[in-house]
């Protein structure tokens, strides 16, 4: 399976079908296994790039914690785009992978299509959030290194089932990529000029005020909301969240040809 190279970190990747790029992102936690169910709809007419984030996954669990953090991963994305030939994509993914994808945009507008943010935070604008936010990762952190693997049994079904080679990853990757050290992402929503779509299940209580405030803050989103859907909302309802995204796709996609054709 392709991997590249990120100066002595292999980051495993996949890539589906062809025509415009799509960059998706998985959670915390989880894997590019996630999006299993979606890869024959969204790569009829997308070359579909799946990929696993440093310490997760099929990618390398560098033992350095400051091989894990917000401008590494996202500087990982550039890279991938790079290594397919890409010079712009579609850029989405679910949680963290949403978070990310914001990150991504916040340093490379130029080179994001669109945005397709799924059950997804932008971070704090307040000190005092981001520290209990923090808080909680560095928890999430500790308990991977006391009880491994097992976390994941208890966890949310896009994660529950996932393949890791060890806890060791997930447990630097939560206090170096999970925790937020600023608010640039959430302050620079309003600058967002590219479509963005914002897609959150019913279900997902604490993601539910997110999703209406980057909704509101990113002009001209749209956002959808999946009934009897969780955080998983692509697993909890695979047709439905299709459904919500195609139309989004093939939209920008109509527009591209329009222009093509003036």
């Amino acid at each position: 399976m392709p991997k590249i190279n990120r100066g002595d970190v292999n980051i495993y990747y996949e890539v589906h079908g062809s025509g415009p790029p799509l960059l998706l992102t998985h959670g915390y936690s989880s894997t590019s296994g996630m999006w299993q169910g979606q890869i024959e709809a969204l790569s009829k007419h997308h070359k579909l790039v799946l990929w696993d984030m440093r310490g997760h996954g099929q990618s390398d669990y560098p033992d350095d914690p400051a091989a894990y953090s917000e401008a590494l991963t996202v500087a990982d994305m550039a890279a991938l785009l790079d290594e397919i030939g890409a010079d712009k994509a579609v850029v989405g993914g679910l949680s963290l992978g949403g978070y990310m994808s914001l990150a991504f945009y916040r340093n490379h507008p130029e080179r994001v299509r669109a945005l397709l943010i799924i059950d997804t935070g932008p971070g704090f604008k307040k000190d005092d959030a981001r520290e209990v936010w923090n808080k909680r990762a560095h928890g999430t952190g500790d308990r991977f290194e006391r009880e491994g693997l097992d976390v994941l049994k208890s966890a949310s079904r896009e994660r529950s089932s996932v393949s890791h080679r060890d806890a060791s990853g997930l447990a630097r990757a939560a206090r170096g990529m999970l925790i937020q050290r600023d608010a640039r992402v959430i302050e620079s929503l309003p600058d967002i000029k590219v479509p963005s779509l914002v897609v959150v299940g019913a279900d997902d209580t604490p993601f539910l005020a997110a999703s209406d405030y980057m909704a509101a803050k990113i002009p001209g989103a749209k956002k959808v909301v999946v009934p009897a859907a969780g955080h998983a909302v692509n697993i909890d309802q695979p047709q439905a969240f299709i459904e919500a995204v195609l139309p989004f796709l093939d939209g920008l996609d109509a527009k591209a040809s329009a222009r093509a054709a003036t």
